[in-house]
């Protein structure tokens, strides 16, 4: 028989050199370098007091570098980074072996707040250093995501107070229910645990819900109108997606077109996404140029956002809703859809008669006394003939008696509301006058709007324009499915952006590394 080398799976105590699991070349590498000689984080050392006196705090060096390796390797819980520090080579090799606990990462995280926004700036500023941002377009879109927050707790202040009645009511049903069941006529104070639990969860939703509303003002729009809210986190919205509906925000990023840089970034969950187009621009304008063109789709494309561009001088390429349909090109677009299921067919059908149709003037005869006979004989009586100005047509009205159409057996099919219907009328329009003139074409508007249009439309607008795609998305794309951004895990607007801002950075780093820089 032939002899094998043995393997070994038992504990072995291995000489293991942290500082060579880090690679130049690799992510880790450009991580690693960038926090400890690019970036200030003297705003960071501020926090702690505990020089002389206190225990030791963990280094927010380390924490940052832990924390940016685990969204690029598609970790999100603290408790899941946390095992890594343990077990994995390369966060053993960023941390120093320092084993921070979850605890310590989720507080890290949740209290970077707006110096997130400084680390971010840094990152471009190295990015740019490097020549990696090029200034010619800047594509501006959103990626929505939902958030840690529920959707049953969302509604405006009538609908959360009618929520609270409802689980006040289920909560009552099951103690009832219970004393119900019980043959010793107890009070209630024996339920069994499961119904306990229950009763004790919604009760404490009441009470919560109830308090939101005690405390929380109403949210209102720019019309003055009350939008809905969120008990658990109040900064968040709901919004429609390809897969429903989510509570959650629209994670906005600026990027910039040569090496798919993201030069801005921020969230939003309460206010339109169209909203954010200017602030976004603002956001980028360390790295906009005179000649950079911004490109956005169609969710961005209002009347202000335009002009407000061309009144500012930035070059724009803003979508409006119909522009494919404007696009010679994409005439035949219908043919490339899929066909659908055959098996399941859902193509409008012939509507079937319902035998509830009513008599329409074709079913009555016209005469030419001015008078005309109805489906069941009886006659209608010309009251005059009315001349439609804004048409130039007339129109002759007929109407029958109420002694006629009251004992009617076609009455249920002549008329719309037999029950409140005295009796039935039809209009009879004639040919047009002869003095009527056709209305003229409705002149071109010389507005930003128009010359926004014109502009996206020309061979040179479209070729442009088609850049956005091929800008954007594939960054959606990467923090989505290869850094597997599904979801964020915190509440409150400041809190999700500063998680947003770190996908962001890990996008930029990311970049950095592949560049060859510090290779």
């Amino acid at each position: 028989m032939p002899r094998y080398k043995p393997q070994e799976r038992n504990g072995l105590f291995l000489p293991v050199v942290l500082s060579e699991q880090i690679v130049p070349g690799s992510f880790v590498f450009a991580l690693d370098y960038l926090v400890d000689h690019e970036l200030d984080l003297s705003e960071l050392d501020a926090r702690f007091r505990n020089g002389e006196v206190g225990a030791s705090a963990y280094d927010p060096r380390v924490m940052l570098k832990i924390v940016l390796f685990a969204y690029s390797q598609g970790l999100l819980s603290s408790r899941a980074i946390e095992r890594a520090c343990l077990h994995n080579v390369q966060f053993i090799a960023l941390s120093g072996y320092s084993q921070p606990s979850h605890a310590h990462i989720a507080k890290f995280v949740s209290q970077l707040g707006e110096q997130v926004k400084a680390l971010f700036a840094q990152v471009l500023v190295t990015c740019d250093a490097q020549g990696l941002i090029g200034g010619e377009l800047f594509a501006i879109d959103g990626v929505k995501l939902p958030s840690n927050a529920s959707k049953e707790c969302s509604g405006t202040h009538e609908e959360l107070r009618q929520r609270a009645m409802r689980l006040e009511r289920a909560a009552e049903r099951i103690v009832s229910m219970h004393q119900g069941q019980d043959r010793t006529g107890g009070d209630g104070s024996n339920l069994d645990e499961r119904r306990q639990k229950r009763v004790e969860a919604l009760r404490r939703e009441v009470v919560r819900t109830r308090e939101f509303l005690s405390k929380a003002p109403k949210r209102l729009n720019n019309q003055g109108q009350e939008i809905k809210t969120n008990v658990t986190d109040p900064d968040s919205g709901k919004m429609a997606t390809g897969k429903g509906v989510i509570q959650g925000y629209a994670a906005q990023a600026a990027v910039d077109g040569q090496h798919q840089i993201i030069v801005a970034a921020d969230v939003v969950g309460s206010v339109a996404e169209h909203g954010m187009l200017l602030p976004m621009v603002e956001q980028a304008e360390a790295y906009r140029q005179d000649h950079t063109l911004i490109l956005a789709d169609a969710g961005y494309h209002t009347k202000d956002n335009v002009e407000q561009l061309e009144a500012r001088g930035i070059p724009a390429l803003i979508a409006d809703k119909q522009m494919r349909k404007r696009d010679e090109r994409l005439v035949n677009q219908d043919r490339f859809k899929p066909k659908g299921d055959v098996l399941h067919d859902k193509t409008p059908k012939a509507r079937k008669p319902t035998g509830k149709e009513r008599f329409r003037p074709r079913d009555f005869e016209f005469l030419d006394d001015g008078t005309c006979l109805c489906p069941a004989g009886k006659t209608l009586v010309s009251n005059g003939s009315t001349y439609l100005v804004d048409k130039g047509l007339h129109r002759r009205d007929y109407k029958a008696s109420p002694d006629d159409c009251g004992p009617c057996e076609l009455r249920a099919k002549c008329l719309r509301y037999p029950d409140r219907t005295s009796a039935r009328s039809v209009y009879l329009f004639g040919g047009r006058s002869p003095d009527w003139v056709e209305p003229k074409e409705v002149v071109e508007r010389d507005d930003a709007i128009t010359r926004m249009r014109t502009a996206i439309d020309s061979p040179e607008g479209r070729r442009r324009y088609g850049c956005r795609i091929g800008t954007v998305e594939p960054v959606f794309g990467n923090l989505r499915h290869n850094k597997r951004l599904a979801r964020f895990n915190l509440r409150g607007r400041s809190k999700v952006n500063t998680q947003w801002h770190l996908y962001c950075m890990v996008h930029n780093i990311e970049k950095l590394a592949g560049s060859g820089w510090r290779a």
